[in-house]
């Protein structure tokens, strides 16, 4: 079932810091309400992804969101507090 879809753009693949920053946009289903979701995405660069998608579905009434990662590039994360 899909809870998420991703408005226009393209892949973070190969972007730079600042378009992984600026990048994607998601919009999240109705069907997501009242849902408590786990969210995995392959591969961590900057959090950009995770963070855009987990708006559009608490936007959407989401209960809650879970996130998980099958690996992360560490010299790209954004710093807390940066």
């Amino acid at each position: 079932m899909r809870l998420l879809r991703r408005i226009g753009g393209r892949a973070q693949s190969g972007a730079s810091r600042e378009a992984r920053l600026a990048g994607p946009r998601f919009e999240g289903r109705a069907r997501a309400a009242g849902r408590r979701i786990l969210l995995v995405d392959d591969v961590v660069t900057t959090g950009a992804t995770l963070r855009a998608a987990t708006a559009a579905l608490t936007d959407a009434g989401a209960a809650a969101v879970h996130v998980a990662a099958c690996a992360r590039r560490g010299r790209d994360l954004v710093r807390a507090g940066a």
